[in-house]
């Protein structure tokens, strides 16, 4: 019996080890971006990571070369190009089109990254952007081509590593004394 609780201790001790050495992601808000006012270089050094799997579609054209990046597979006598994008896939940011626009890619290629912006809706997470979304479709570009995109996708957002230990703002000063005159 005090073998068992031994063995009970010292393994709830490695789990509780090992579960404060694991990562945290925190979703990337708007919120966060302006708190600490990060400029695009300062951004370009954070490591992202997907919320959620995203996958683009489109169908290839007739004479339209095959992508060999993307899965090829046949739908109703089509051939249909598909990227998927997996929940916890690392990107880092390319450039900022604009304010609360971020061009992250997931890939070596630089022209083959997916927009992200905030979305007051979802507390200011960046999340997928679309060109345009009707309903349960989007149409999203990436490398230089349009791909349809379910409203799953939409619900994918940026991860970030960010240390919430350190996330107290203190106000500190020592106190010298004051003297009689």
């Amino acid at each position: 019996m005090k073998q068992f609780l031994l063995n009970l201790m010292i393994a709830s001790s490695l789990l509780v080890g090992l579960s404060s050495c694991s990562n945290k992601l925190t979703p990337f808000t708007k919120r966060l971006q302006q708190k600490f006012d990060w400029s695009e270089s300062e951004l370009q050094r954070i490591q992202f990571y997907l919320s959620e799997d995203i996958v683009l579609r489109r169908t290839l054209g007739v004479g339209e070369s095959r992508i060999t990046e993307g899965k090829i597979e046949v739908r109703n006598g089509r051939d249909v190009e598909q990227i998927v994008f997996k929940e916890g896939t690392p990107g880092v940011l390319l450039f900022s089109p604009k304010e609360n626009r971020m061009a992250i890619s997931f890939e070596e290629d630089s022209e083959k990254y997916l927009m992200f912006g905030p979305n007051p809706q979802v507390g200011g997470k960046y999340v997928l952007l679309a060109k345009d979304w009707d309903r349960r479709v989007g149409q999203v570009s990436y490398n230089g081509k349009t791909y349809n995109t379910t409203s799953e996708s939409a619900l994918a957002c940026l991860l970030v590593d960010i240390d919430k230990y350190n996330d107290v703002d203190y106000e500190s000063k020592t106190v010298g004394g004051r003297k009689i005159n």
